[in-house]
Order: C-alpha cells, then sequence, then structure tokens
C-alpha cells in the first residue's frame, strides 16, 4: 500500500544541513519498534516510575543509544554484571534474553526482578533446550559477542557450536550424533540462507525447527527496504552501531545496489550532501520520533511517500512478574477505595505506543 503525504516543503531548521537537495523520502513500513522492544521499554518505563532510583539493567534494555540515554537521565544504572546490583534493588533483564545463570543469580539477590527477554528469543532458548536434551549436536547461527547469541549458547554449553558464514560451517567436526540448526532472531535472511545452504550440505540430515527462529519484525522491515532500495539515490537507516537487525538493514540495502547508505543514531549525523529520492528506514529498537527527525532535516521538496508492505499487529504483554504486580497493586486499590476491578490504569496498554511512554518520561 501507498500512502501519499503533503509535498509543500517545509522550513528547513538552522541546525540542519542546508546543502541538501532532497526530492522526495521514500519511508519503509513497517520500521522502528518491533512487538519485542515495545514489550521491553513499557515495562522498564512502570518499573523506573513504581521504584525510587536506582533502578537496574543487566546490560542494555534494547540497543538503541537515545533509548539507553533516556533511562540513564532517570537514574538507570546498566550493568553488565549481576554482581554489581545491590541487593534488594529492583533489576530488569534486557529483552535480549540473558544466560541460566545471571537469572538465577538476578533472582537470589532478592530484589524485585523483571525478565524482559523477547518471546522470539525465548522460543529458541527452549529449542536449544529440548534439541541438547535429545542428544543432538547444535549449529547456532550468530554473531560473536551478542548479548542474545551469548545468553542462547550458555543455555547448553557443551552442546552448541556458533557459527556465522559457510567458512564457519566448514570448520565445524564431523559430528557422530544427530544436528540441529538454530540462529539469532536478528540476523538478515540472506545471511540465515547462506549458512543454511551451507549447513545442509555438510549435514543433510539436519534438524530444523519447523517455525523459523528469524524474527517476524526483521523479516517484515527487511521485506519494506527492499521494496523501495531500487527507487533510491540514497538510503538512510536510523539505528545504533550495536543493533544487529540495524546494520542487517544497512548492510541489505547495500547488497540492494543503492548507491548511498547512511547509518544514523539521529538527524545531526546525516551527510549533509543528500539528494534526490532518499528512502528511510528504521531499526527495530529505533524510536520513531528519530526517523521524524531526520525527515524533517531532509526536507524533501515533493514531499514523503509511505510505502507499506505489510500490516504489524503483533503484541507480546507485560512480562509475567510486572503482571502479577500490576494485579495485586489493582486488587489492594480497588479494595481500599472501593471501585471496581481493573480500575487502575497501566501503561502497558497495547494501544499506547513505547515511543509515546518513552516521551513521556520524566
Amino acid at each position: 500500500m501507498i500512502l501519499l503525504f503533503g509535498c509543500d516543503r517545509p522550513g528547513r531548521p538552522s541546525a540542519y544541513p542546508a546543502t541538501m537537495d532532497v526530492d522526495r523520502v521514500l519511508l519503509a513500513a513497517p520500521r522502528g519498534f518491533c512487538a519485542g522492544v515495545e514489550m521491553a521499554i513499557k515495562a522498564f518505563a512502570w518499573m523506573v516510575r513504581a521504584f525510587e532510583p536506582p533502578v537496574y539493567c543487566y546490560h542494555e534494555i534494547v540497543h538503541n543509544r537515545r533509548v539507553v540515554d533516556r533511562f540513564r537521565e532517570l537514574g538507570v544504572r546498566f550493568v553488565d554484571d549481576i554482581d554489581d546490583v545491590p541487593a534488594g534493588r529492583p533489576l530488569m533483564l534486557s529483552a535480549h534474553g540473558s544466560p541460566p545463570e545471571v537469572v538465577s543469580a538476578a533472582i537470589e539477590r532478592g530484589g524485585y526482578v523483571v525478565d524482559a527477554v523477547c518471546p522470539l528469543v525465548t522460543k529458541v532458548h527452549h529449542e536449544v533446550k529440548v534439541r541438547a536434551r535429545k542428544g543432538y549436536h547444535i549449529i547456532y547461527v550468530g554473531h560473536e559477542g551478542h548479548e542474545e547469541a551469548v545468553g542462547t549458547m550458555a543455555v547448553a554449553p557443551d552442546a552448541i557450536w556458533r557459527v556465522q558464514d559457510r567458512n564457519e560451517v566448514a570448520a565445524l567436526p564431523e559430528f557422530d550424533s544427530p544436528v540441529a540448526l538454530l540462529a539469532q532472531t536478528t540476523l538478515s535472511h540472506r545471511d540465515w540462507r547462506d549458512v543454511l545452504d551451507a549447513s545442509r550440505e555438510r549435514f543433510p540430515d539436519m534438524w530444523i525447527p519447523g517455525r523459523s527462529d528469524l524474527c517476524f519484525a526483521t523479516t517484515n522491515r527487511q521485506t519494506a527496504l527492499m521494496d523501495i532500495a531500487p527507487r533510491c539515490d540514497a538510503m538512510v537507516v536510523v539505528g545504533s552501531a550495536n543493533s544487529s537487525n540495524t546494520l542487517a538493514l544497512e548492510k541489505l540495502a547495500r547488497e540492494a545496489g543503492c548507491p548511498r547508505v547512511s547509518r544514523v543514531n539521529d538527524a545531526a549525523e546525516l551527510p549533509d550532501d543528500l539528494s534526490g529520492t532518499v528512502g528511510v528506514t528504521a531499526g527495530a529498537s529505533a524510536p520513531e520520533d528519530l526517523v521524524q527527525a531526520v525527515i524533517e532535516a531532509l526536507a524533501p521538496r515533493r514531499g514523503i511517500e509511505e510505502v507499506r508492505t505489510t500490516e504489524e499487529d503483533e503484541y507480546f504483554p507485560p512480562p509475567r512478574a510486572l503482571r502479577d504486580l500490576l494485579a495485586g497493586v489493582d486488587a489492594a486499590v480497588t479494595f481500599a477505595l472501593g471501585g471496581q476491578p481493573g480500575a487502575v490504569g497501566s501503561p502497558h496498554d497495547r494501544h499506547l505506543p513505547a515511543s509515546q511512554v518513552l516521551a513521556a518520561l520524566d
């Protein structure tokens, strides 16, 4: 579906480059926050409002500099070691998934703990457990050092081998038991397909899940980018350098033959000489206000054309620990005030965008 917005050229703020001559912006849809990021940010926003600072988070809640900085401004402390969390303090575990020993250590510290792991990552963790229990050797396609890969491999460290390309598949040992192939959820389809083909050549009888491990939101954003890339003179990908799915979008745009591709954290990082038709998309952890600021800076003469390839209506409810707490608060307030159950509002309504919740934090 194509939506055409107004074509009047807005005034260009003086803070933005004045040398660009952008004719039109093609805006990819879907873009930006996925269901897992929506869930994690809204859950964390509730924690920040509910507890006195500091609230702690194991690793970055999501891989976006603006989002992380916003929470830091509110007194959140991000740590890479559970031992850095004082006993009894509230703690959020990031959306990328945590090793089992980290989850156990967090609970043992005695504070209020919410695990904001994306349900799609939980699915992969479950698959690793099941296959390892059945005696499989697991080939895991993932990026070295990425939090999701680290957490997944820790589920069954003695049964799993991480690979990133077909050369690493070729270097794997000969296995004397069944082989399974699983993946980091934020991989690009091209990277996954290349390793899948190489693995099938080496292990033709290997097991793969009936439903792809790749995140549907990652897939949708890549499809949307490919739909506009052939029509663009340049592509701008909004997102942070440590975001795997953002880097996959950047790589895909280059592979699609787009003449210029720029990944930016925000509008201030835009090149000052973009021209012609510019495509804009955003990684799954990039807030929509960053996208809008980029469009404002580009100031296209003929306006913005949003090109939508699919609708997304997936919704992940708040983590169980948070739902239980909200239910308890609702019951207590209802009893005290003589009101009706469900009267206590929650910032986690599925129709309330996480970008709006984040912007409203103070």
